[in-house]
């Protein structure tokens, strides 16, 4: 693969990975995965996988970890968040450049509020594939596959439009690099500098109290900017002005897909994904003896791994052991989504059992899944104020623990949807038909999203 861009031969490679190859998890069971009707198909679509070149390198995961490993001693925050689902059909660079400003926005609140610097993740370029609790649903009466995702088949509403086909991991990746490229220029090319903050701000956020206080900050950076370049600070010659670190993730649910892009690193020899800086592991696949599991196991990049309630803590442990056994800082991020009812009751033995065992993890909350519910007529949706709920009972947690509440990990939109209930504009039940456009899960607008990024910069300050 690509080499190190920064030179870090410091990873060493354990004799658990040394047995280890992209397609161990074969020889386990895998849960969630597509029944391929083509098998000539699914080899062809991953050879060609195979010889393409890596999104992402094995020294960006490096740098990922590192930075992961400041929020692990609790000297910097998390943000994580992004669509639930990638579309095939609702791809613009509008579309990855709003998203980015209201992940950019958030992130200044957080850092200027809480005087922490903010680690940013996008669930985005790869985030195609979705998890899902029955092989079957019905749509207009008739039942069909499930929709899993772009990157398996097609949400039309139609059966044939079901069929999983492989080719569209080819689709699904150059979607991802095209994303990739974007971003990168967006984040290093000047459009990401701190002098335009003002230009983050959408129009439709700005014309609200929530904007109007996001302007206010913005307002003290200025201020801040021009004091520097006063004092005769060279403000064109610091990068960590001009630009940010943004990282990359999903969940690494289609094996196939994540088995082709991994390659090994030519520095270090050890295995990375290069699917995505950060991969995680869901509820439904974090099963021990399961394929998904073995196969994070065995590569380098920082894994995550998603907790819901019936997470125990012979279970929790285990998983810790398996996934990071050398207790690297930074390797492991727990997220619990355990909703608002819960999160004060199974939260504490959870964190309590890590921290006795000595395992250096970032704990981070996803407030989303664990608080949706369907309505009358049958959309998915999720509450404000039980997302909410759930990062301040998680906070409470942490607190009375003595432990850090490293991260939050939301499902967002820079679009003006009407998918969550509640917020500064009170959205109501009446009000999802007006702009619900998700592929799968209910998302939080811009202006929800920043409204939540001041209140956790006060549960971060207190």
């Amino acid at each position: 693969m690509a080499p190190d861009r920064d030179g870090d031969r410091s990873t060493v490679t354990t004799p658990a990975q040394s047995n280890w190859t992209p397609s161990s998890w074969r020889e386990y069971g895998a849960s969630q995965m597509p029944d391929w009707p083509d098998d000539q198909a699914l080899k062809e679509s991953t050879a060609e996988l195979s010889g393409y070149p890596p999104l992402v390198f094995a020294g960006e995961a490096r740098t990922l970890t590192r930075e992961l490993a400041s929020v692990s001693r609790g000297e910097a925050f998390l943000l994580q968040a992004g669509d639930c689902a990638e579309s095939f059909s609702e791809f613009s660079a509008d579309d990855i450049r709003d998203k980015l400003k209201v992940i950019l926005q958030m992130a200044v609140v957080l850092t200027y509020g809480a005087g922490l610097p903010v680690v940013k993740i996008g669930r985005i370029a790869g985030q195609f594939a979705k998890p899902r609790s029955s092989m079957t649903e019905l749509v207009g009466g008739v039942e069909m596959p499930s929709f899993r995702g772009h990157i398996i088949n097609d949400d039309a509403p139609i059966p044939s439009a079901r069929i999983p086909d492989p080719t569209r991991m080819l689709r699904a990746y150059n979607q991802s690099a095209a994303t990739l490229n974007l971003l990168r220029a967006f984040t290093k090319g000047g459009f990401a500098d701190l002098s335009q903050v003002h230009a983050w701000n959408q129009q439709f956020v700005a014309q609200s109290a929530e904007g109007r206080r996001y302007e206010a900050i913005a307002g003290e950076i200025d201020r801040a900017l021009a004091f520097m370049r006063a004092c005769g600070i060279d403000l064109r010659a610091e990068a960590t002005i001009q630009q940010v670190e943004f990282f990359t993730s999903h969940e690494a649910l289609l094996l196939d897909y994540e088995e082709a892009l991994t390659r090994r690193d030519s520095l270090t020899n050890d295995w990375y994904d290069c699917s995505a800086h950060l991969l995680w592991i869901g509820e439904r696949t974090r099963q021990l003896d399961g394929a998904h599991v073995n196969f994070l196991a065995g590569v380098k990049n920082p894994v995550g791994v998603k907790l819901g309630p019936t997470t125990t803590e012979d279970e929790l442990l285990a998983l810790c052991e398996r996934l990071n056994p050398e207790r690297i800082p930074g390797r492991l991020t727990l997220t619990t989504r355990l909703g608002v009812d819960r999160v004060t009751t199974l939260l504490p033995s959870l964190v309590r059992c890590v921290t006795d065992a000595g395992h250096p993890v970032v704990w981070q909350c996803d407030p989303m899944h664990g608080n949706t519910f369907s309505t009358e007529d049958g959309r998915k949706t999720r509450h404000f104020d039980d997302v909410l709920g759930e990062i301040r009972g998680f906070f409470g947690v942490h607190r009375e623990e003595g432990t850090w509440p490293g991260g939050v990990h939301v499902e967002l939109t820079g679009d003006n949807v009407t998918e969550c209930l509640g917020g500064v504009e009170q959205i109501l039940e009446a009000d999802l038909p007006l702009r619900y456009t998700t592929t799968c899960d209910p998302r939080l607008n811009a202006l929800q999203s920043i409204d939540l990024a001041f209140r956790v910069a006060e549960l971060l300050r207190t």
